[in-house]
């Protein structure tokens, strides 16, 4: 059996529509929506293509019609995008939205898979990074041999007390300083985090056009060109991501 993994689409419709992986089953972890171009088009995918789905933090935020506060790096863009992403889908869409689960547990190929966009813990907003000794203690409990998480937009794949915890990283917003499109194939017992360049300058372009204000486009272009945002004023840095 060969699983398709992809999470923190985010909008970026060309990064999306550049995977085309052969696949049996595709599981999606989430954040479908907010920074990009195109939340209908990627909430469409997801709602025909994704066997399984989980809802991400910024799913909640914009299903939910939840504002957000904040001056500096992700959290302004989240700010500027959400009213931008509300109006661009339809009831069909939010619905989908709304009707995510926080978390989803399937077994497929005899392997028991736990979803969750964050943590097991805190399904929609606890970062964890590559950290075995705080994985550790997020999985005890999780009864199940393979966990697919989200959120970071970091690629990992760990081995913890016998529980694989995997993250294929971003789809449309890259925080690594590889701006292709990131995502995770498992082929029966091998797990591959893979990357696939993509038309970057089509969202470049779809982004400068859109009504979002000029500082916005200017951090999202840099974003979507170095897989990473401007390092942050110092007064600014110690503010939580979105």
């Amino acid at each position: 059996m060969r699983i398709l993994v992809v999470s923190d689409i985010h909008a970026n419709w060309p990064a999306l529509a550049a995977i085309n992986e052969p696949h049996d089953v595709c599981l999606c972890l989430g954040d479908l929506v907010d920074y990009g171009p195109d939340p209908g088009l990627c909430v469409r995918w997801a709602m025909m293509h994704a066997d399984h789905a989980i809802r991400g933090n910024h799913d909640h935020g914009v299903a939910q019609g939840i504002p957000v506060v904040g001056e500096s790096g992700y959290r302004y863009l989240t700010r500027v995008s959400r009213p931008l992403m509300w109006s661009a889908l339809g009831q069909d869409e939010r619905r989908y939205l709304l009707q995510l689960p926080l978390t989803r547990r399937v077994t497929l190929g005899g392997r028991r898979f736990l979803m969750v966009h964050a943590t097991p813990r805190d399904p929609l907003d606890e970062y964890l990074m590559k950290d075995p000794a705080a994985w550790a203690k997020r999985v005890q409990s999780a009864d199940a041999d393979i966990v697919c998480v989200g959120h970071s937009h970091l690629q990992f794949n760990i081995e913890v007390d016998g529980v694989v915890v995997l993250n294929p990283g971003s789809v449309g917003q890259p925080r690594d300083g590889d701006p292709r499109a990131a995502y995770a194939v498992i082929d029966d017992n091998r797990i591959e985090l893979k990357r696939v360049a993509y038309p970057v300058e089509e969202t470049v372009a779809r982004v400068e056009s859109s009504p979002l204000p000029d500082r916005a486009k200017r951090l999202l272009v840099h974003s979507l060109r170095n897989g990473r945002l401007p390092e942050p004023a110092p007064a600014l840095a110690a503010e939580e991501p979105a």
